[in-house]
């Protein structure tokens, strides 16, 4: 089982996106629990979590939001980001199999151009997923979620992800 957390920032729209591409894995209870950490949002991000039953924190850094999680696996998503096709099984395999933490592959479709992609991008631009334990021991008081994924080496699953900001409608 996994907790996935989401950083947000006025993203009513993005978290939107992200949690109904997550709703297949929390009916077959791959996803237990979602976590939204807000930084202050002054749109409807707070409605959309809590109507869509996420745990929403306002003002909250990520070493709180990984204390808070109930699961030993953590899925770090951007808002917008969505996971495609079968990823559930292939986080699935991986968990069961390792404990280094991994992140997705862009979708073709998704993919931005090569000098987009050469810029620095976030550090869970392609997702994250991590143990609760390893999240805590790269977590630093009054960072944001980010920080735990900057610098640190990860296995490439064997899924896509449609990230976050791109236009994928013409699937």
């Amino acid at each position: 089982m996994l907790s996935v957390l989401i950083q947000t920032h006025n993203d009513e729209e993005a978290l939107a996106r992200t949690l109904g591409s997550l709703i297949s894995a929390a009916v077959d209870g791959t996803v237990r629990e979602v976590i939204v950490c807000d930084t202050g949002s002054s749109d409807h991000t707070r409605k959309v979590a809590e109507m869509t039953g996420c745990t929403f924190l306002s003002g909250c850094d990520a070493l709180s939001a990984v204390r808070r999680a109930k699961a030993e696996w953590l899925l770090l998503l951007e808002p917008g980001s969505r996971p495609a096709g079968e990823w559930r099984e292939s986080v699935g395999e991986h968990m069961a199999a390792n404990v280094k933490a991994a992140r997705f592959r862009l979708s073709k479709i998704s993919r931005p151009p090569f000098l987009s992609r050469v810029r620095r991008q976030s550090p869970l631009y392609a997702g994250l997923l991590i143990t609760k334990r390893q999240a805590l021991a790269l977590c630093k008081p009054h960072q944001p979620l980010e920080s735990i994924g900057r610098g640190l080496a990860s296995r490439r699953l064997d899924v896509d992800l449609h990230p976050a900001g791109r236009n994928t409608s013409k699937r």
